[in-house]
């Protein structure tokens, strides 16, 4: 099942987000179903991997608190 951003829009590796107002960028995504055995997945459960360099560096957020995670912004798909 993919992860959603609130607006609805699917996350993928590469967007430009904003977190807590601040430019970033999704690095990867754990996803169980095609990773099962990766550790993000064994030990959160699945989620995605921002990078913010300003302020948080890098901020890991579990699949499960993606839907209410009001200061995540989709911006623009990544090339």
């Amino acid at each position: 099942m993919p992860l959603l951003y609130q607006s609805g829009q699917e996350i993928q590796r590469g967007d430009r987000v904003r977190l807590h107002g601040e430019p970033g960028e999704i690095e990867f995504i754990a996803d169980p179903a095609h990773d099962p055995n990766d550790w993000y997945v064994k030990e959160f459960g699945g989620g995605v991997m921002i990078v913010e360099p300003k302020s948080f560096g890098r901020l890991f957020i579990n699949a499960g608190d993606i839907p209410g995670y009001e200061d995540l912004e989709f911006v623009s798909r990544g090339s």
